[in-house]
């Protein structure tokens, strides 16, 4: 997988955004597959709207690399570490924001069980170093839509031990070329790490306990040298779920 590698940039984590947040009135939504005018993608695009609207005061006048996150407040009747899937709340959001012109380089979400839901954007600061908790870096060189881009992620991490039980904090950092949409590597790249997350049934390929993911970072770096091949750095360790509130 190694052949052909060009780029000589490594991947790059960015700070989490520590800046004053904004309380969303509009709780975020998930994802949604249906026809445009089924309810959930009603209430998705007005979830998105509201969300771009509250940022809009921040991005005004905002020059460079930006930085985004999103804080997810959920019922506690909702089972925190089974379902809603972070990359399922702020994958349209991101790419609502870009497809209107704000692109960013590093992408936050967080979920805990609370009444609010808040949201904030920065200029993205590099960490400097990987992140002590750097599981591995791999390379895949198939498409992000096939199945071989997966399994090649799932090959690459053979040495990997599971995670124990609990709330998980993953980190993904992708070196890709201008051409790529890095966003659309998200959901497949999390798909093959069941060798770190664990499976949700044994014989199930794909279907990694990814609900345990309570704060998600995202993010890139451009290099056109990479052609049509990714490098992405993962960071995953345990995590005593989540962030306080006076943090957010």
């Amino acid at each position: 997988m190694t052949a052909g590698w060009t780029s000589s940039s490594p991947p790059v984590f960015f700070r989490r955004p520590e800046n004053e947040p904004t309380d969303l009135c509009v709780p975020p939504r998930l994802a949604s597959w249906n026809a445009a005018d089924h309810p959930d993608q009603i209430e998705l695009a007005k979830a998105l709207g509201h969300a771009a609207d509250t940022l809009a005061p921040t991005l005004t006048g905002t020059t460079g690399p930006l930085a985004l996150r999103l804080d997810v407040g959920l019922p506690a009747t909702v089972g925190l570490l089974t379902e809603h899937d972070l990359d399922n709340y702020v994958y349209p959001l991101a790419a609502h924001l870009g497809r209107a012109g704000t692109p960013f380089v590093s992408v936050w979400c967080t979920k805990q069980h609370a009444d609010t839901s808040f949201i904030r954007a920065e200029l993205a600061i590099p960490t400097g170093s990987l992140p002590t908790d750097h599981t591995a870096t791999v390379r895949t060189t198939a498409s992000g839509s096939s199945t071989v881009y997966k399994k090649q992620i799932h090959d690459q991490l053979a040495d990997a031990v599971q995670l124990p039980e609990g709330p998980l904090t993953l980190q993904l950092a992708y070196v890709v070329g201008r051409r790529r949409n890095w966003l659309n590597l998200w959901k497949p790249t999390i798909d093959a790490l069941d060798r770190l997350l664990g499976r949700t049934r044994p014989g199930r390929d794909w279907h990694p306990l990814d609900g345990r993911i309570t704060e998600l970072g995202l993010h890139c770096r451009m290099d056109d040298s990479t052609g049509n091949d990714f490098l992405i750095a993962i960071a995953a360790s345990s995590s005593t779920a989540t962030q306080e509130r006076t943090a957010m």
